[in-house]
């Protein structure tokens, strides 16, 4: 039997349509160089989603594979547990709290973004407890946000998917509006006037829960797998004076935005945020090993070590959290960012990238084309000029990545989104070349809704 016959046998995939995927099969990736991947048959594509948002210095990085295999050979495996440590994870956690957004403490690794935001709301549970706050243990995140898929941090995501048939969300779970102008902004709505009734359905949302229950606030800087949404200016602005008000923390997820992809080091610095702890991973690493971190602030870190005095062991940890290998590369990922320049480059190539986003909202399909820094979204609707969104489970976003996927560029559909966020290596020209098979998956996707009757002849409904 071939790779894929077996696969379809003996692998369950994440984040798939099971019961489609039994019927058409995996792609087989089987190696990578720079921005492009390719697979059994050495066809190739350009990597449009870096791999899960993670591989931002690209494939076959060999200063990458050096690092890993001469840790591997130094210190196979090792633990942070018992007051163990090595040097890789020490030298890690100090270039984590120099590089931060904001001034951190302690760092906590854990082997990946739901692990991290799980841990988030351990810690803040915890956190309180000692405080003898009791009761304050809810946490507020947004419609449309992803956080991670494990209990918890699933319960924080705000997509139904993630929930359903999952008995989730957990209780401590709330959400409030997420901050689309495309899904929630009223007609003749400014930037303004939507960020003050953002900020208020918080506040009403805290009021009405009790602020003494409410113990954190989770957002991510742009939300990603919820469909590409960057906040409206000044909306972090007024949250954060909701929050500040009512004795909320803000955690910063920052999963996919860390380490460049926005054009800054971190999406915080790009929309003011202040935040009290940070969860990040995928780039860390440049997706080469698994790893993330949460950052924690003095007030948290504090009280953890002074108020757990006659305790016992901190009853927290994973096994691989810090790893070596994992450790070492991701000190070599942010040694290369520096060297590369890769946040400037990101932000010398980021106009070309967003200018070809904009130009793809005259397509007939594309209702709104959205994006900040090298990570965009075009929604896909059924009427352009009403914004009439398309028939449920048509399966219009999903035809469209595998139209991509023909012309050789791998991208995400995420609902009705057509999601990018390609390799931060990547050229002028290869975004080019990015955007000229995007088009024409585009083109096809179209010809093909229209005979469906999806859309309108000008994409009008």
């Amino acid at each position: 039997m071939d790779t894929a016959g077996m696969d379809v046998d003996s692998v369950l995939h994440p984040f798939t349509d099971l019961a489609r995927h039994h019927g058409s099969g995996p792609l087989v990736i089987e190696r990578g160089r720079g921005i492009h991947v390719y697979d059994e048959q050495g066809r190739e594509y350009i990597e449009g989603i870096a791999g899960l948002w993670s591989t931002s210095l690209g494939f076959g990085v060999e200063e990458l594979a050096q690092t890993a295999a001469e840790e591997m050979r130094r210190l196979g495996s090792y633990h942070l547990a018992d007051g163990k440590s090595h040097p890789k994870v020490v030298r890690l956690a100090a270039k984590l709290l120099e590089v931060a957004p904001a001034p951190f403490s302690k760092v906590f690794f854990t082997g990946s973004g739901s692990e991290a935001n799980d841990t988030q709301i351990k810690l803040l549970w915890h956190y309180n407890n000692l405080r003898g706050r009791r009761k304050k243990k809810k946490i507020i995140s947004r419609a449309n946000s992803y956080h991670g898929s494990t209990l918890a941090a699933a319960s924080l995501t705000g997509l139904g998917s993630f929930h359903h048939g999952f008995d989730l969300p957990l209780p401590f779970a709330k959400q409030t509006t997420c901050p689309s102008r495309f899904h929630n902004a009223e007609p003749g709505e400014s930037d303004e006037e939507f960020t003050t009734r953002l900020a208020r359905n918080l506040e009403e949302l805290i009021l009405t829960e009790g602020p003494e229950t409410i113990a954190g606030f989770i957002a991510e800087p742009v939300i990603g797998s919820g469909g590409i949404i960057p906040p409206p200016d000044g909306y972090f602005e007024k949250v954060q004076e909701v929050l500040r008000r009512h004795d909320v923390r803000l955690i910063d997820d920052e999963v996919i935005t860390g380490f460049g992809r926005l054009g800054a080091y971190w999406g915080a610095q790009v929309y003011g945020m202040e935040p009290q702890t940070l969860s990040c991973s995928k780039a860390l690493s440049s997706g080469y090993m698994p790893i993330a971190a949460v950052l924690l602030d003095e007030e948290l870190s504090s009280v953890l070590v002074t108020k757990r005095r006659n305790l016992g062991p901190f009853g927290h940890g994973f096994t691989f959290g810090g790893h070596p290998t994992a450790a070492a590369v991701a000190l070599k990922v942010l040694e290369l960012m520096e060297e590369r320049d890769v946040v400037g480059h990101v932000r010398g190539v980021a106009p070309s990238f967003l200018k070809r986003i904009e130009e793809l909202s005259a397509h007939p399909l594309v209702g709104d084309a959205r994006g900040v820094g090298l990570i965009g979204g075009l929604h896909l609707v059924a009427d352009k000029r009403g914004r009439k969104p398309l028939p449920l489970n048509s399966g219009v976003a999903v035809h469209c990545a595998e139209a991509a996927q023909r012309h050789g560029l791998i991208v995400r559909a995420l609902g009705d989104v057509i999601a990018l966020a390609p390799p931060l290596i990547i050229e002028e020209d290869e975004i080019g070349e990015l955007f000229a098979r995007l088009e024409r998956a585009l083109d096809d996707t179209y010809h093909w809704a229209r005979g469906k009757d999806i859309v309108g002849s000008a994409g009008e409904g």
